[in-house]
């Protein structure tokens, strides 16, 4: 029996970069990469035998992939179509598993308050809708239309009536203008808040440093000793940070860091020092502006709107401190607290630059534009009670 000549293999130099490259790839696929070894050692005129021992795959398989290099190039070394298995659920079962997916459970009469792909999967097969189906094959159904009913995000209403005047006033002091007329330059901007409730959690073994392959350990056993408030004011075209601790939050408090600030230069001899805070118990309302006139004449207090101190810069340091003194929480007592804290403060203020706040009266219409076509579109949801 004559035994056939093995196809001869001609490639181009691009061919060969690319076969080189897909034969050498340290991210090739093991079968591409086998492919293009064959194809390279029968351009070298290498028989099928030969490159079947080099490569250990059967003669077969090399014959295979030789010969459809030569008539398809580069695209016959892919993988032909194939027609896999059958489908085992159809489009409208998909469509009804999506469409589940898009319901709250509650209101199908499910007691659940969000769903899981496990929990679908089974009310899936319960309703009929599927035989057994798998959480897997839910969880790639959903990801087609990138649906995480698992997932929420709260959301509230605006409820202060003059929410754009009150705004507009912050973040016109953020540009430096105040009722349209630029702010001079012995006149300043301070946001002020308060930072509750931090604790001294000591811990019950030492919390142990990171090391090779290994993360910070924290143990998850602590005694309490007590709990503070941190009072701050940052300036906000200076970034300099006033920071004071208190045994509990109030008026009392708060107007100690006014008079902390108020009291140094160049506060104390400026035209007009403006105090930006929210509508927290400490400084709410009229009253608590004309206590902050009366005690200091320069200070004009600025109230952002009602749940929105989003606009109150000092929250952005808050964050900060949150990240990089506070967690994770390993304090001895109270005092290691304050320490921390001031010492803090010191590191902050010697090398802080003012934050790059970029929402502006441009991005406040925008927001408001949106929001009127929301509620002109669900009009039922202008009347709900707002989350608070």
């Amino acid at each position: 029996m004559a035994i056939r000549a093995a196809v001869a293999v001609v490639l181009t130099a691009a061919e060969r970069h690319r076969l080189k490259k897909m034969a050498y790839g340290h991210k090739t696929p093991h079968q591409a990469r086998q492919r293009a070894a064959v194809v390279l050692l029968a351009a070298r005129g290498r028989s099928n035998a030969r490159i079947a021992a080099e490569t250990h795959l059967h003669v077969d398989t090399v014959r295979t992939w030789r010969g459809r290099f030569a008539y398809g190039g580069l695209p016959a070394l892919a993988d032909r179509k194939r027609s896999g298995r059958p489908a085992r659920f159809t489009p409208v079962q998909v469509a009804e598993a999506k469409a589940l997916a898009c319901q709250l459970p509650a209101e199908t009469g499910v007691p659940l308050a969000r769903w899981s792909c496990p929990e679908l999967a089974a009310e899936l097969t319960a309703r009929g809708i599927t035989e057994t189906v798998s959480a897997s094959t839910v969880r790639r159904w959903l990801r087609e239309d990138a649906l995480k009913p698992w997932q929420y995000r709260s959301w509230i209403f605006i409820r202060d009536p003059d929410f754009r005047v009150k705004t507009q006033r912050v973040l016109d002091l953020y540009a430096r203008t105040f009722e349209g007329v630029p702010l001079g330059a012995d006149e300043y901007v301070i946001s002020a808040d308060e930072k509750t409730s931090i604790q001294a959690r000591c811990r019950c073994h030492p919390t142990l440093a990171p090391g090779q392959a290994r993360a910070m350990r924290v143990n998850h056993t602590y005694g309490r000793g007590g709990a503070l408030a941190y009072l701050a004011a940052y300036d906000v075209h200076h970034a300099k940070v006033f920071g004071r601790t208190e045994p509990k939050t109030g008026i009392d408090p708060f107007m100690n860091l006014v008079a902390q600030v108020m009291t140094q230069e160049p506060y104390a001899s400026a035209e007009r020092v403006f105090w930006i805070v929210d509508n927290g118990s400490s400084h709410r309302g009229k009253k608590a502006a004309d206590r902050l006139t009366s005690a200091f004449p320069n200070a004009v207090m600025v109230h952002t709107p009602v749940h929105a101190s989003w606009l109150n810069q000092v929250e952005i340091y808050f964050s900060v401190v949150q990240r990089k003194v506070v967690s994770p929480n390993d304090f001895t007592d109270l005092a290691q607290v304050g320490d921390r804290l001031r010492a803090f403060e010191d590191r902050y203020n010697a090398t802080a630059q003012p934050f790059q706040w970029k929402f502006t009266t441009s991005d406040l219409d925008d927001l408001l534009a949106r929001l009127d076509r929301h509620t002109a579109d669900h009009p039922e949801e202008s009347s709900a009670t707002p989350e608070a």
